[in-house]
């Protein structure tokens, strides 16, 4: 497809704030392999990485991802980082160099250092997700793209605030212990619908949106 065909496929709807989760997975489930998700990696993945980035008005992930992948600055959009522990310094590549400043999304029960970011405390003893999300709309960041990790995946989708997910099977088998893409409280399975499947050689790329999501 070309770059307009696939920037079509992949858009936003417009005038509401929405929750695009982007991940992806070895054939057997795995999220990583050697402990990061680019053992899973491959060129049509990257498009589709790059592109859920060059379509929204902000990244969501959470502090772990960003330790474990070492996360560095957008030149376009914020990154937000969801953290309820004191676990983010000020040198960590994601706060040096930044042309557009870092949002960390906290919780005031969080000791954190002095960050070079916009300090968002949602919420008391853990970040309260629904309120995260409001705070960036009302920063108007409504199309956000959720990068992980699992378990801030997980408690999202706990707390109905995912509409779409867009998810990579990569062609390998990685038998071991990695965690599956959504990890967290026990909740009802949240009913999807399929609403595009591309191949790129043994890549598949599937687009799901929540079942009655408009």
């Amino acid at each position: 497809m070309t770059d307009t065909a696939l920037e079509s496929l992949y858009a936003y709807p417009p005038d509401r704030t929405w929750v695009t989760a982007n991940f992806v997975s070895s054939v057997d489930g795995a999220v990583s392999v050697d402990g990061r998700s680019a053992g899973l990696g491959s060129a049509a993945d990257k498009r589709i990485f790059t592109l859920g980035r060059e379509l929204a008005d902000v990244v969501l992930v959470g502090a772990g991802t960003v330790l474990i992948e070492g996360y560095r600055p957008s030149a376009r959009l914020p990154i937000a980082v969801v953290t309820a522990r004191g676990t983010l310094t000020p040198d960590l590549p994601l706060f040096t160099g930044s042309a557009v400043p870092p949002i960390v999304i906290t919780c005031a029960a969080a000791e954190l250092p002095p960050l070079p970011a916009d300090v968002i405390v949602a919420g008391e003893d853990e970040v309260d997700l629904a309120r995260a999300v409001s705070e960036l709309a009302a920063r108007g960041l409504h199309k956000i793209n959720l990068e992980g990790g699992p378990r801030l995946f997980g408690s999202m989708i706990a707390e109905g605030l995912v509409d779409a997910l867009n998810l990579t099977i990569s062609p390998l088998l990685a038998v071991g212990d990695s965690s599956r893409i959504a990890h967290g409280p026990v909740v009802p399975p949240v009913e999807l619908e399929l609403t595009s499947a591309l191949r790129a050689e043994d890549v598949l790329l599937l687009r799901y949106q929540r079942r009655n999501s408009s």
